[in-house]
């Protein structure tokens, strides 16, 4: 719900450095985080994030593009490939979030956010956002996208996985055994592998830019 471009600073790398010098990079601040800002509906939902992602996309003329999602970000990921599969030519999902007895943990987190939103929105009210948290949260998986669909996913995905209360190991492996295209990395972020992790996602991104590999 913070999501904002900074955000990856305080990633094990940031791929903005990394990788801007085989790719043009965009990171954007999400509805109501960073420099984005956004009225708050008992509407919105995934699908609110899904719009403006591909709203941008839209804007900038961006046809076909990698994605790269850290945390909720891997989520949102699978939303723009679900809405508009052809744009997505492969995707780098690192700590995928899901449910994986932690449901409570995402609760807390929606909660503190909103009552930073309340103090920010005139008028904002518990009425609103319950159905806000109900939409994100309440659903199984990956929140964003269940099973079935994952299961369909030809884009190559490559997972790198996290392994505490947000990110659980097992959401990571359960993506990559249902998705037709992945391949996962388990050991990434520690300071000795953290380099090789760089080297592999840029190859990896690269290979699907014929140009490039």
């Amino acid at each position: 719900m913070r999501s904002s471009a900074d955000t990856w600073e305080r990633s094990p790398f940031d791929p903005r450095l990394e990788l801007s010098a085989d790719f043009r990079v965009i990171a954007m601040d999400q509805r109501n985080a960073g420099g984005s800002t956004a009225p708050v509906r008992a509407s919105d939902g995934w699908q609110s994030y899904t719009s403006d992602q591909i709203a941008l996309l839209d804007h900038l003329e961006i046809e076909s593009c990698h994605l790269y999602g850290g945390c909720i970000g891997c989520s949102y990921a699978f939303g723009v490939m679900e809405a508009d599969p052809g744009r997505v030519t492969a995707a780098v999902l690192q700590s995928p979030i899901g449910l994986h007895d932690n449901r409570a943990a995402f609760y807390e987190m929606f909660d503190g956010w909103a009552d930073d939103m309340k103090e920010r929105q005139d008028g904002l009210e518990d009425g609103t956002l319950a159905p806000f948290r109900n939409s994100m949260y309440n659903r199984d998986f990956l929140f964003n996208v269940g099973r079935d669909f994952v299961r369909t996913v030809e884009t190559p995905l490559l997972i790198l996985a996290g392994n505490d209360l947000y990110h659980p190991l097992p959401i990571a492996r359960e993506i990559a055994a249902l998705a037709q295209n992945a391949e996962l990395v388990t050991e990434w972020k520690e300071p000795q592998n953290v380099r090789r992790a760089i080297e592999k996602t840029r190859k990896f991104l690269r290979a699907k830019i014929p140009s490039l590999s």
